[in-house]
C-alpha cells in the first residue's frame, strides 16, 4: 500500500473521533454540571509517550556554495517509514501555568548505490558509489505555556518554547574512503499555542504548534551571520479518557524546517561554509498521558 494511502487513512481514523465523541454524548443519560465538575489541582505532574511512524515528504541538503542539491528521499534512501517516538513531562501549577519538557530522537540512517556524482563541500562521491548516509536531527526543548481559558474541560495556551538542535550529517562510501560529516548544536526560540475542546464527557481534540522564523543571526547574536532558519512542529489529535489518570490518543503531526546561509566560522569546514537544509515530514503516532495521583 502507498504511504499516502497509509497516511489517508489515519486522518479518516482521527475525524472518525468526533463522529464516536458526538455519539457517545448523545447516548449519555445525564451530562455532568459544569459546578459538579472536579477543580483542577494546584500542581499536577504528567508524563506523555507517542510512538508511531515517519514519513519523509521531502528532504534536501547542499554542503558549499558550488555543491550538488542532494535529495534524501531520491539520492539518500529516505522512501521508508521510519520510528517516531516522542517522550515529555509536564509541570501544571493551579491550572493556568504549565512547564514542559520534550525529547524527540530523530536518527535516520541509509545505504544507497549513487546514480549520479555529487559533491559535498567539495569532495565528489562518483556515479555508482555505495555510500552510507546518516542524518542525525534529535531536539530538546523547554517551553512554558499560559493558559487563557483557566478550565479543566477546554484549554487555549500561548507561551513560548526554547529548542536545542543536535544535528549530525554524515555521508561515507562503503569502503571508508571518502567522508564528509557536519555537526552542528545551537539554541531554537519558538513561539507555542495549545488548545483542547472537549466533545463530550470523555472525548477530545486539540491541536499544538511550535513555530519560528528568524535569522540565525538574532538568536546566535553573530552579526556577521547570513543564515536564515526555520521550524514548525504541528499536530492535531483526538483522545479519550479511559481513566481519572489515563488518556490516550491518536496524532498527526507536521514536524519540517531548516535553514540557508553562509557561516562566517567555517575553520573547521572544508568548503565556503554555505549550507542550505530544508526538511519536511508527517507522523503519524498513538499516544499516552499519564496524570500522577495530585497531593490536592
Amino acid at each position: 500500500m502507498h504511504r499516502v494511502h497509509v497516511v489517508a487513512g489515519v486522518v479518516s481514523c482521527l475525524f472518525g473521533f468526533m463522529g464516536v465523541a458526538r455519539a457517545d454524548e448523545a447516548s449519555a443519560p445525564v451530562d455532568v454540571p459544569v459546578s459538579a465538575r472536579k477543580e483542577e489541582p494546584r500542581v499536577e505532574w504528567r508524563a506523555v509517550a507517542e510512538l508511531g511512524f515517519l514519513d519523509v515528504l521531502s528532504h534536501s541538503l547542499r554542503q558549499g556554495s558550488d555543491g550538488s542539491i542532494f535529495r534524501f528521499p531520491e539520492d539518500g534512501g529516505q522512501d521508508n517509514l521510519y520510528t517516531f517516538v516522542r517522550l515529555s513531562a509536564e509541570l501544571s501549577l493551579r491550572g493556568r501555568h504549565t512547564l514542559v519538557f520534550l525529547v524527540q530522537p530523530l536518527d535516520i540512517q541509509t545505504q544507497v548505490v549513487l546514480r549520479r556524482d555529487v559533491t559535498l563541500d567539495g569532495l565528489t562521491f562518483p556515479e555508482n558509489t555505495p555510500l552510507d548516509v546518516r542524518y542525525a536531527f534529535p531536539f530538546y526543548r523547554a517551553s512554558y505555556l499560559y493558559d487563557l481559558l483557566g478550565g479543566p474541560e477546554r484549554e487555549l495556551s500561548v507561551g513560548a518554547s526554547l529548542q536545542l538542535r543536535n544535528a549530525t550529517f554524515v555521508f561515507t562510501s562503503a569502503d571508508g574512503t571518502l567522508r564528509r560529516a557536519n555537526r552542528d548544536v545551537g539554541p531554537v526560540p519558538l513561539l507555542k499555542v495549545r488548545a483542547r475542546w472537549a466533545l463530550s464527557e470523555n472525548w477530545w481534540v486539540g491541536l499544538e504548534a511550535d513555530g519560528s522564523y528568524a535569522p540565525v543571526a538574532l538568536i546566535n547574536g553573530d552579526d556577521d551571520s547570513g543564515t536564515v532558519g526555520a521550524l514548525l512542529d504541528a499536530s492535531l489529535r483526538g483522545g479519550v479518557r479511559v481513566t481519572d489518570q489515563v488518556e490516550v490518543f491518536l496524532n498527526l503531526r507536521y514536524l519540517g524546517g531548516g535553514a540557508r546561509g553562509t557561516s562566517d566560522d567555517n575553520e573547521e569546514e572544508f568548503g565556503d561554509g554555505f549550507t542550505s537544509n530544508w526538511l519536511s515530514t508527517a507522523t503519524v503516532s498513538l499516544g499516552v498521558q499519564y496524570r500522577l495521583p495530585s497531593a490536592d
